[in-house]
């Protein structure tokens, strides 16, 4: 089937690897961070990563509250004024990480005397180098352009951290599910194959999340428009009703993250919305109720916390990326005029 659909596969392995083989590192970063006078986190990301950091935002800020900001790296790398820093916790996020921006970020905090993390696939990197902490995301060697494996290490590494400096049970529990449910996941291949032929001719689409679901909604946009070169637009979907919900019109595409959580009651009500609008929906989500709207229903096999749930829900998106390159007749392992790694600065 080619390298993007076998390392979409990979995802429950790499999983199950990550959690057996970095969780003792991680309990030991958080011992060392509970020593340190954190009160907030700033994160460098670009891409993919920047989504995870997004996840990241929801889940520390959530779980571990702490307010947690996105760096703009153009200030230390083309304006020379990084911000002044005092109890932040700085982390960049990178697969390769060999961004120089993103590294940036990092070497400045180093010297402001702040905590820094590298969650990265390359443990040996500049970015890795550069940091004090090193969460290494196991995911092996991720040779095509459009990330996915090393998506679902970021976020199992960023829910490992919360765990960790939570020192809840319970919830580590919980994630010991998650590489089974992602393997239940992928076996909505051929649901989601058949869904990529309906929307072959789409030029436009809007994907819509709410809380942790927006995170997803980005990497799938993303993945749409890299594999497919969709016009696709991701939105929370309080910013969705304030504004761009008057482009959808009868048969406009969107496609709605809603698992169950604090934010699925108003999804569903979106939904309802978007049907009244006669909206053409594919809807990913674990409950019945919300996927009655959809033309294309992808429902979840397993129903995880909500907090767990962009581990699965990513999923069937990622499927859809690679099902509609193939409908199109497009490489989906040679994205147009994009390479596996890109260095910013």
């Amino acid at each position: 089937m080619g390298q993007l659909y076998d390392e979409i596969q990979e995802q429950p392995d790499v999983l199950r690897r990550l959690i057996a083989q970095e969780s003792a590192n991680i309990q030991d970063i958080a011992g060392q961070l509970a020593k340190r006078d954190v009160r907030l986190v700033l994160i460098a990301a670009r891409g993919t990563s920047d989504n995870a950091a997004t996840y990241a935002k929801y889940l520390w800020g959530n779980v571990n509250r702490l307010p947690v900001a996105l760096a703009a790296p153009s200030l230390y790398t083309l304006y020379e004024r990084p911000p002044k820093l005092s109890g932040a916790l700085v982390v960049g996020i990178s697969q390769s990480g060999m961004s120089p921006d993103i590294v940036s970020v990092i070497e400045d905090a180093r010297q402001q005397g702040m905590p820094t993390l590298a969650i990265t696939n390359a443990p040996d990197s500049r970015l890795a180098r550069a940091s004090e902490f090193v969460i290494d995301c196991h995911a092996g060697e991720e040779r095509s352009v459009a990330a996915t494996k090393t998506y679902t290490a970021q976020l199992m590494a960023v829910a490992l951290l919360s765990v960790a400096l939570a020192d809840r049970a319970a919830m580590r529990a919980q994630l010991e599910r998650v590489p089974e449910a992602v393997a239940a996941t992928l076996m909505l291949d051929e649901t989601v194959a058949q869904a990529a032929e309906r929307y072959c001719y789409a030029e436009n689409m809007a994907v819509v999340g709410r809380g942790y679901s927006y995170a997803t909604a980005l990497e799938i946009a993303l993945k749409l428009k890299e594999l497919t070169y969709t016009s696709t637009t991701p939105y929370s979907s309080a910013d969705f009703m304030h504004g761009p919900i008057a482009i959808v019109r009868r048969g406009f595409p969107v496609l709605l993250v809603a698992p169950a959580g604090k934010a699925y009651p108003i999804m569903v009500g979106l939904a309802g919305e978007l049907a009244a609008r006669q909206a053409e929906q594919i809807i990913i989500s674990d409950q019945p109720e919300v996927l009655v709207f959809a033309q294309r229903p992808l429902r979840l096999p397993v129903g995880l916390d909500e907090w767990l749930s962009p581990m699965t829900a990513v999923v069937p998106g990622q499927l859809l990326g690679y099902h509609l390159a193939l409908t199109r007749g497009l490489d989906p392992e040679r994205p147009r005029g994009l390479t596996k790694v890109t260095e910013t600065r």
